[in-house]
């Protein structure tokens, strides 16, 4: 198989590869936005020593008042109604078609359902506060001003058993972590011991903009489970309605989430900088269907007794924002795995951390792309100059080749074994020029995870009428020089021995050229730098080998 043969060979098998994929995925039914249906039964397992029994889900979710909470990236709005978190607005994010208006992470609208919730639990008292209590409070509207790190919101319940509850959220100037805390002071004459829940429910309907990739690739919408025994495991809406979600039911540590393309929420029971809630009981983690439409994914956790006449205080975090990488390493062991590669992971990890050191040094993606792309050209250098002189050389034998082939025009055979004593004489590997290519194609590949999972490049620009990295360019500049770069690139390969194969690697960098159209434009612009390199280094290699006095 000569080299022409099989770099069309790779070109082909990877776009049907990729092509069934992408064609099975489109096949598959979206599911449809729900409209706001009843709140879902909180985690809440028993315990030999709290039996803990949650309220029945017999209603839609109900609403009080709500108080609203302005940082500088965040707007909030917490109902009343059970203390629940129902919006969440980031401020730094703009909409998928709409970027200059701030992007709605958790919503409560007849569409659509996305709130956190929380709540006490002890089966001796079923009146604790939960996500159907009615909380009360003295704000309505709370901002952080100039000068100030934090934020809080103090909401209130009526006393129970001798029990007063408050629940206060903490927002905090330049972080999506918002801190939740319970206080209970126990005015009985028994100690008590609690659990308290902590759930994200939503419909399983997609988020805007999450649709497939040009591969195939579809971004993940849904739950998520992470222990450090058990690692990350995300859980499929389709699993949890066949019975069939496979996940971590407990643990001493971690976190459970709802993830979606570039964004995520999570309960963290074993946040950076926070006592793990998990290490005096493990804390027991259940994600299924709550029924109309919803989805719970939450953990429950057994809290130390409070003894008589004390008052004792607990906090778990939530995060709710972008999944940027150096803030998911900040918050909790794991979160970074929200941002999700899938089984380009051991590749695209890598590549980003590379992107990222190059951004911290040029400030934008777009730079640091074409500065990547050149590093690894630099890297893979010699063995690409190696490629390079191999296409020269059979270049400079396509006369000798060419008689060959009239000699031996009757016989195939004879053809071929001619062919290959020449290769032999002349120490010219007919697959030499199959290494960039090769190269070429897993770091292609990963590259594209990453621009489709980071949400640093999302509406990044690089340079004039590119204004968002991971969309495709608007004016199809950079598609159309990856085009003609490639075309170009076909004079300085050698021909191939059949015409008309030759005639169909002339027409591949338009076939090919194509599916860049609908690519992101960071991963064109990673194309077009390689081949412009490409270019000039293949040039200058078969240049010199053409004119040099020895055969080749």
């Amino acid at each position: 198989m000569d080299t022409r043969r099989f770099i069309l060979f790779v070109v082909l098998s990877f776009g049907i590869l990729y092509g069934w994929s992408y064609l099975q995925h489109s096949q598959q039914p979206q599911r449809p936005a729900v409209v706001q249906q009843s709140g879902a039964n909180p985690t809440a397992a028993a315990t030999p020593s709290v039996a803990a029994a949650a309220p029945a889900d017999t209603s839609r979710l109900q609403k009080g008042s709500r108080v609203r909470i302005t940082t500088d990236l965040i707007d909030a709005e917490i109902d009343t109604m059970g203390g629940d978190l129902r919006r969440l607005s980031l401020l730094k994010h703009g909409r998928h078609e709409q970027p200059g208006t701030p992007l709605v992470l958790l919503d409560e609208r007849p569409d659509h359902t996305y709130v956190a919730q929380t709540g006490l639990l002890q089966a001796s008292l079923p009146n604790l506060p939960t996500h159907r209590t009615l909380f009360t409070t003295k704000d309505s509207q709370v901002r952080l001003e100039n000068g100030q790190d934090s934020v809080s919101v103090r909401l209130e319940a009526a006393e129970v058993g001798g029990l007063k509850v408050a629940k206060i959220y903490t927002f905090k100037r330049n972080s999506y972590l918002i801190d939740v805390k319970y206080e209970i002071q126990n005015g009985g004459a028994a100690p008590v011991a609690l659990s308290a829940y902590y759930r994200l429910l939503r419909d399983g309907s997609l988020p805007e903009g999450s649709g497939n990739g040009f591969f195939g690739t579809a971004t993940f919408t849904g739950p998520a489970v992470y222990t450090d025994i058990s690692k990350f495991q995300k859980v499929d809406f389709k699993d949890i309605d066949k019975g069939k979600a496979e996940y971590a039911h407990e643990g001493r540590d971690g976190w459970v989430a709802m993830i979606q393309h570039y964004f995520a929420s999570a309960w963290l029971l074993s946040a950076n900088g926070y006592q793990n809630v998990c290490a005096r009981n493990a804390c027991r983690f259940e994600v299924k269907s709550a029924g109309d439409g919803l989805y719970s994914a939450g953990a429950v956790v057994d809290l130390p007794a409070i003894q008589p006449g004390t008052t004792s205080s607990f906090s778990v975090p939530l995060f709710a924002g972008p999944q940027e990488t150096r803030r998911l390493l900040a918050a909790a062991p794991g979160l970074e795995f929200v941002k999700d590669y899938g089984w380009t992971s051991v590749l695209a990890r890598p590549i980003f951390t590379l992107l990222d050191m190059i951004h911290g040094l040029v400030g934008n993606w777009g730079w640091a792309i074409v500065l990547l792309t050149l590093l690894i050209k630099v890297v893979l250098l010699w063995p690409t100059a190696a490629s390079y002189r191999s296409m020269a050389r059979l270049k400079k034998l396509a006369p000798r080749m060419k008689r060959l082939q009239e000699q031996y025009a009757d016989d195939r055979m004879k053809f071929q074994q001619a062919m290959m004593e020449m290769y032999k004489t002349e120490k010219v590997s007919p697959l030499g020029g199959c290494l960039p290519i090769l190269v070429q194609i897993p770091v292609f590949i990963a590259l594209y995870s990453v621009l489709l999972a980071t949400v640093e490049m999302r509406q990044a620009p690089w340079v004039l009428w590119i204004k968002d990295l991971s969309l495709p360019d608007p004016y199809y500049v950079l598609p159309v020089i990856m085009t003609v770069s490639s075309y170009v690139q076909t004079f300085l390969n050698p021909p191939a021995t059949d015409p008309m194969q030759d005639k169909m690697m002339k027409l591949m960098p338009l076939i090919f050229g194509v599916m860049f159209f609908f690519f992101p434009a960071g991963l064109v612009l990673y194309w077009v730098v390689n081949n412009l390199f490409s270019i000039v280094q293949q040039w200058l290699i078969t240049r010199a080998i053409e004119k040099g006095d020895s055969p080749a």
